[in-house]
């Protein structure tokens, strides 16, 4: 290779040159020729870091610059350098080359390397490389000149001193002649090696032998997911380091997204009918797009364009995009005709290591509208006409709207202070300005993420971010990106918040104005019909049934599924409505412990919902009420590993369908009916549109922190009367965390996170601080006080001598009592009372 001949060279030519006898070099050792036996200290090794993006200092030589060469020090003129300054090498030939050689600095290659580099960054670090890298080629054809005029000069003027001068064919050769015409030499092989070296370095990418080009359309495979179509970039392109002998950068299609891959992981998009996985694409929008995003690149390399998606909410034209998806992944699987292979391969222009090769923007189909929130904050893909998608290319637009807003050219009402799209569909409910559908989607999905640190999982503004502020107070759980506060609220203000502390949020704090950063003085009414108001369909209104009079009413009768731990009886026993039966679908065994030690066998457990029949029903029924809310978590976005609605736990939610509509009266029965479904409010978009598709009705957000102690968000849908209304707390209501505690335990927080089935869900705050405090000393919640958090009686759950974490799990899965008992207060109209 070019480095194993320059180190040749350079070892040659320093053996010529380096004749001293000052040292002699013996079994590896340097021992010099005089009394002084110590050698030259070595440089101390600098700890090497991240890589990042730097370019080369340009330093000038004496030697080098006698030649012409100003760019790099090479290295003989370093260890020559050296010499004159008065020290001495180490080594004959120098450290570099002697046997005892200083370790190679090792340099790691990790595909989930958490150094991000954001693209507006990417693309002023090429700017400036591109600049240099012309600013080199220029000066180095100058030298070329100079030194081509430099040696007609020295011909002119020894033929105007000698004009006697023999023609060439006639002079002799002698180097000694004084009649001989000298030209300046060349500079030193071992420097012009080097300066090449280091100018072609950056040309040379992916020569290992082992194909996969840059710019080739492939297919990729990463533990966890199928094989996913990608392409290959260089490492500019993923702003990060080298990819080791033997690996590819591949840029992803459908997130763009960059992962180091090793090549025997890696075929050819040629290879499309062995690598496309057909259940993936059916479940998965992400991977939808990115077929259809590289079977448009690889349409338009083979001359075969495809027509572009151009919108998401018409259902004609979405249903023209899978027509059209279909056809391409049709020609894909019989081989790319007619072109084949030959036509996939990269043109000219995307061979360059420094093309870029972003994807075009891509709206998707209604079906497939969710996609996770990014760890980083992008661009959002609006939704409406591809026009307007147009106006959001770069993280620059909202920077340069901002700005507008600034010089008070532009209100700050007609932007979206999200991510800067132009095409508004609502007002932000925390802050002054507007919201795109894209973002409202977003923010729907996120305001209720938590991680395990209780804090929301993105930013409260943009629902973004890749480094977030946490708010310092223990009653509040937002976040704030570092890149919306330093735009919206002023340049610098990230850091000051960070050396404040405790930092108290724009949520928290009492200034209602921060900059550009306003909050609205009604953002709780807000908040509260945000999600009240969110719904894309449109249903027919639920049935209404009058209430019953007094000498009507009968005990109901009542069908819970996914019954947990019969919050639903306990709620009615409470109420004081009258049980004729509770029949009960259950698989856990400690969750049917307690069913029947606390409420003294009523309760009739029919097992795995999956087997109940039609028969069944009939046998058991007729039902009054029927109740459920199926395991969430292949729903929770939360869950990245999460299987969505049609998928693992996710297809329960379809007995509870089939189930209801098989309870439901009969076509001129006009008995009341009730019915309600739970699930988590952290959900993707596109599962809670199927959800409200086939149960017909939108559905209703309750946050128990406006009746317990602890914050707990969840959707239900139903047909319950008064759903809807005002969620008010009782005298009997414990609203603070103190109220839950045994006798000599101090609260440190008003109201605990979601309580989950983990067991670091009890701790608080971004310190991760323990909610109690006893003996001097912070402590856990007790699973007593646990059980008031959530409204049930003290003991509960303390059954068949089940650990803490065992209870904890029951009651991480179960319904908040308080709020059930307002869903049900309404029932009492209906049905027979005590």
């Amino acid at each position: 290779c070019n480095g194993e001949a320059e180190h040749r060279v350079s070892k040659k030519n320093l053996e010529q040159s380096d004749s001293s006898p000052d040292s002699t070099h013996q079994n590896g050792t340097d021992t010099p020729s005089g009394a002084d036996g110590d050698s030259a200290p070595s440089t101390p090794r600098k700890k090497r870091g991240r890589r990042k993006l730097q370019h080369p200092e340009r330093r000038e030589s004496p030697v080098c610059s006698s030649v012409g060469l100003i760019d790099f020090k090479c290295e003989m003129c370093q260890k020559i350098q050296f010499r004159i300054d008065g020290g001495r090498l180490r080594g004959r030939q120098g450290w570099d080359i002697s046997l005892r050689r200083r370790p190679v600095q090792r340099e790691t290659f990790q595909a989930g390397d958490p150094y991000h580099i954001s693209r507006r960054e990417k693309e002023e670090w090429l700017a400036r490389w591109r600049k240099e890298k012309s600013q080199l080629v220029i000066t180095m054809s100058d030298i070329m000149d100079d030194q081509s005029a430099v040696g007609s000069q020295k011909e002119e003027e020894s033929a105007i001193n000698l004009p006697s001068t023999p023609t060439p064919q006639q002079q002799h050769t002698d180097p000694a002649s004084p009649t001989v015409a000298t030209t300046p030499e060349p500079p030193p092989v071992a420097c012009d090696n080097k300066v090449m070296a280091r100018s072609s370095e950056m040309d040379l990418e992916y020569e290992d032998g082992h194909g996969f080009g840059i710019g080739e359309l492939i297919w990729g495979k990463l533990r966890g997911f199928s094989w996913w179509p990608g392409r290959i970039v260089s490492w500019w392109m993923a702003g990060r380091s080298r990819a080791a002998e033997g690996t590819r950068w591949v840029m992803w299609f459908g997130d763009a997204k960059f992962s180091v891959v090793c090549v025997e992981k890696l075929l050819p998009l040629s290879k499309f009918d062995k690598s496309f996985h057909q259940p993936t694409y059916n479940k998965q929008p992400m991977y939808r797009k990115a077929i259809y995003e590289v079977l448009q690149t690889a349409g338009m390399r083979a001359g075969k364009p495809f027509p572009v998606c151009v919108s998401t909410d018409d259902p004609d034209i979405s249903n023209s995009v899978e027509v059209h998806t279909r056809q391409m992944i049709q020609w894909a699987n019989t081989g790319f005709l007619p072109s084949g292979a030959k036509g996939l391969e990269p043109p000219p222009a995307e061979q360059s290591p420094y093309t870029e090769v972003y994807p075009e923007m891509w709206v998707e189909p209604e079906a497939a509208a969710y996609t996770a929130p990014p760890p980083a904050k992008k661009p959002r893909k609006n939704s409406v006409e591809k026009p307007k998608i147009k106006e959001i290319i770069d993280e620059g637009t909202r920077e340069r709207l901002v700005y507008e807003v600034k010089q008070k050219s532009r209100n700050i009402e007609d932007i979206c202070i999200s991510c800067g799209s132009l095409n508004i569909a609502l007002e932000h409910p925390l802050f002054i300005g507007a919201m795109c559908q894209s973002c409202k989607n977003s923010f729907l999905e996120c305001a209720y993420q938590y991680d395990d640190d209780g804090y929301q999982s993105y930013c409260t503004i943009c629902c973004g971010g890749r480094e977030v502020l946490m708010c310092g107070n223990n009653n509040c759980c937002r976040c704030f990106c570092v890149e919306c506060v330093d735009l919206l609220v002023g340049s610098g203000s990230a850091q000051v918040a960070i050396r404040e502390d405790p930092w108290n949020c724009y949520m928290c704090c009492s200034r209602n104005d921060s900059g550009l950063l306003k909050r609205r003085d009604d953002w709780t009414s807000r908040l509260q019909l945000f999600f009240a108001n969110n719904h894309d369909q449109d249903f027919e209104p639920t049935k209404l049934y009058s209430p019953m009079s007094a000498e009507k009413r009968q005990p109901i009768r009542v069908l819970s599924l996914f019954d947990g731990i019969a919050t639903g009886l306990l709620v009615l026993k409470d109420l004081g409505i009258q049980v004729e039966r509770y029949v009960a679908s259950e698989v856990c065994e400690d969750s049917i412990t307690v069913g029947i030690v606390r409420h003294h066998g009523h309760i009739m457990y029919v097992g795995d919902v999956r087997n109940i029949t039609r028969k069944h029903l009939q046998e058991w029924g007729p039902f009054d009420l029927v109740i459920g809310g199926s395991p969430c978590n292949d729903l929770s976005i939360v869950n990245p590993a999460r299987k969505g609605l049609f998928e693992g736990t996710g297809r329960l939610f379809f007995e509870f369908y089939r189930l209801l509509h098989e309870a439901r009266p009969k076509e001129g029965d006009e008995r009341p009916f009730f019915w309600l479904f739970e699930n988590v409010v952290a959900m993707g978009i596109s599962d809670k549109r199927d959800i409200s598709r086939f149960l017909e009705c939108n559905p209703v957000m309750i946050d128990a922190k406006e009746v317990s102690a602890a914050h707990r968000a969840r959707y239900f849908w139903g047909n319950l009367p008064g759903m809807n209304r005002p969620l008010t707390a009782m005298m009997n209501d414990r609203l603070e965390l103190q109220d839950c505690l045994e006798y000599g335990r101090t609260a440190k927080f008003g109201k605990v996170r979601t309580i989950t089935t983990r067991s670091n869900s009890i701790k608080q705050g971004k310190d991760q601080h323990y909610p109690v405090y006893m003996n001097n000393k912070e402590d856990i919640l007790w699973c007593t006080e646990m059980e008031r958090v959530f409204g049930f009686p003290v003991h509960y759950t303390d059954v068949s001598n089940m650990s803490r974490l065992a209870r904890q799990r029951l009651l991480g899965r179960s319904w908040s009592v308080p709020v059930i008992r307002h869903l049900f207060a309404p029932l009492k109209e209906y049905f027979a009372c005590y």
